[in-house]
């Protein structure tokens, strides 16, 4: 019988092939056999995870001190509010790079700022997490990271199939690798055919909370430049710098022309769920070629920000005076709370250094080490914070999720949530002469020294 004539024969690929076209249940049962489905593992995001976490514990009517999730944990300021709502019939899409008011806005941002910068050079995102990826895909290579650093910065590289190279930070700073360790590292990737394309600052850190010194953003500069490194800048919590006096210098400012600068509103006016985000491109060349990349980037990913988040953010950006009092009201409460908290760790015994900005510390239990180990068996990072959550109610995040080994016992602690539940605690906290006697922030207080009291017994 010639295969023309027979009911069914045997295609190369699928198995099975008959008169009338493919026949779907022998098709079917070919593929499962031939093809298994494997799933990539993608975990969520740690801080995201922690949040969930969180609410699932609070659910159960269990105690929570939260001290895991970076969520600025304050309302809307009512004139973001209003200009939210009246921008509600923006429904069109809008022009990938963001909306002509908003590039505007942001581009007066950076300029006040010192930082001379045209709204074509601007481009918008849902959020700056999504544009450090899109940033990430665009550039190509793999890229250094801080050790320790943002979450979100090694999982991007994961998901892009690229390589996250960590590199310790110099001692007392964080968010910056440190300069000769990156020009090492950068040696090493090219030898092994992993040439390092970017480099990325974060400005001030999270987790550390912590300013880079300007001489090592000068000497980071400088190997970017002679290695032909992009610089990606993250200063999403550059206005929320404590001292208006600390020592403040953008790699953007050294290093114009290989820098991208990213910020959005989610920390300094608590727009976390707003998602919306700015990256200001390299001068010259350079970033004509990147708006270019990531313009095309975005129109495959995101298309356009929601339009009328895009035009209330606009005027977030102007900065008109009731924003910037919001800002700075916020900016000293995290600051008061913050440091309280870095005083209770110092007070126990364990290493910190002092926070300079936002509302993250990076407090080291390694003096506690043989203590720990003989009394609650905890070795690593993971365990520590393990045992806090179930002991103690109190969500934290271990320095693994931030690239530290695993041996560090280094936990991220975030204070912004200890203001209260409700939008009038909140708005309280914001208005008190002393933040520290706030019921809600002094409970939090008291019940994490009797959280250290405890573990130190």
């Amino acid at each position: 019988m010639t295969p023309a004539s027979s009911a069914l024969t045997h295609g190369p690929d699928l198995g099975v092939t008959g008169e009338n076209g493919p026949q779907p249940q022998r098709i079917a049962g070919a593929l499962a056999r031939q093809v298994p489905l494997v799933l990539r593992a993608l975990p969520v995001s740690a801080t995201l995870a922690a949040n969930e976490a969180m609410a699932a514990r609070l659910r159960r009517g269990e105690p929570v001190l939260p001290l895991g999730f970076g969520e600025a944990g304050l309302p809307v300021h009512p004139m973001l509010r209003a200009a939210l709502a009246a921008s509600a019939t923006f429904n069109s899409y809008g022009p990938v790079a963001g909306h002509p008011a908003l590039r505007a806005a942001a581009a007066g941002y950076w300029q006040r700022r010192g930082l001379p910068t045209n709204p074509g050079s601007v481009i918008c995102g849902p959020g700056s997490k999504a544009m450090l990826y899109a940033l990430l895909l665009a550039i190509g290579g793999d890229v250094a990271i801080p050790r320790p650093s943002w979450v979100s910065y090694a999982a991007h590289a994961r998901l892009l199939g690229i390589r996250a190279h960590p590199v310790t930070i110099p001692a007392g700073e964080g968010g910056i690798c440190d300069p000769a360790a990156l020009d090492t590292a950068i040696h090493y990737a090219l030898a092994a055919e992993r040439p390092i394309r970017s480099t990325i600052v974060t400005m001030p850190d999270n987790p550390t909370g912590r300013v880079p010194a300007p001489d090592t953003v000068r000497a980071l500069c400088e190997v970017a430049e002679a290695r032909g490194l992009i610089i990606i800048c993250d200063e999403i919590y550059r206005d929320l710098i404590h001292d208006p006096h600390t020592p403040v210098l953008s790699p953007a400012d050294v290093a114009p022309q290989r820098t991208v600068v990213t910020t959005g509103l989610s920390k300094s006016l608590a727009l976390g769920g707003w998602r919306i985000g700015v990256a200001r491109m390299p001068d010259g060349p350079l970033g004509t070629r990147m708006r270019r990349a990531l313009i095309g980037a975005a129109s495959e990913i995101w298309s356009a920000p929601a339009a009328p988040i895009q035009h209330a953010a606009a005027l977030a950006f102007t900065e008109p005076a009731e924003i910037q009092q919001r800002i700075g009201r916020s900016r000293t409460l995290h600051a008061t709370v913050v440091r309280a908290v870095a005083t209770l760790c110092a007070d126990a015994g364990l290493r910190i250094a002092p926070p300079q900005a936002a509302f993250y510390l990076y407090p080291d239990f390694g003096p506690w080490r043989d203590h720990l180990q003989s009394r609650h068996g905890v070795a690593t990072s993971a365990g520590l914070a393990r045992l806090l959550v179930q002991r103690f109610g109190a969500v934290t995040l271990p320095g693994t999720a931030f690239g530290d080994r695993p041996s560090t016992l280094a936990l991220r602690l975030a204070t912004a949530r200890l203001y209260g539940d409700t939008a009038d605690e909140q708005e309280t906290a914001l208005a008190a002469a002393d933040p520290l006697a706030h019921p809600p922030i002094a409970a939090a207080l008291t019940q994490f020294k009797e959280i250290l009291a405890s573990l130190a017994a």
